[in-house]
């Protein structure tokens, strides 16, 4: 099974090797950035399952960053020294799955990405169950306005133009979305 791969971002180089260090000694695959600039070109070389980012960093923020993961599917969470309510406001609009306040350890940071890593899965797989029923349903209602068009057209009922369309696409091995497609295309 192919590891976890987790992109830690974290301007302070000892924090950043102390966290990959031990990240990589439980079993995750780690790549490490500096800066948020480094991140996005880390993430377009090689997607992580989740990064893990510090929120104050030269350049653009750990909250912009995230932000950019967001657009990207990539589920983060924070790990900084801030604690304050504002930043922990900021961090769940940016669509942060989980803020941690250092310093913390390795032992005491895994069951947060474990929850993160969870809960980006979730959403992944809702974003893509969304994708999939606005396809049926785009898809249901090609079909059904070449059903209205075929009973209009031919004077049949429901059932025998969904038939029409039905035996056509078996004839010619076609999607009944194709043949759909085709009658709407031939009455307009």
């Amino acid at each position: 099974m192919t590891p976890v791969h987790i992109l830690l971002v974290e301007d302070d180089v000892l924090i950043l090797r102390t966290l990959a260090r031990g990240l990589r000694e439980a079993g995750y695959r780690i790549s490490e950035a500096e800066s948020a600039e480094e991140a996005m070109q880390v993430c377009a070389l090689d997607r992580p399952d989740l990064a893990v980012l510090d929120i104050r960093m030269p350049g653009l923020s750990g909250l912009e960053l995230g932000r950019g993961l967001v657009e990207r599917d990539i589920g983060f969470l924070f790990l900084t020294a801030y604690d304050n309510q504002e930043f922990i406001q900021e961090a769940q609009q940016a669509g942060a799955l989980g803020y941690l306040v250092k310093p913390l350890d390795v032992p005491r940071l895994i069951p947060s990405i474990e929850t993160a890593l969870a809960r980006a899965r979730d959403l992944r797989q809702l974003r893509e169950n969304e994708e999939k029923l606005l396809g049926a349903l785009e898809n249901s209602r090609e079909i059904s306005t070449a059903v209205g068009v075929l009973m209009q057209r031919d004077g049949v009922s429901a059932e025998q133009a969904f038939e029409t369309l039905r035996g056509l696409a078996r004839n010619q091995r076609k999607k009944i979305t194709e043949i759909a497609r085709e009658v709407l295309w031939q009455g307009s």
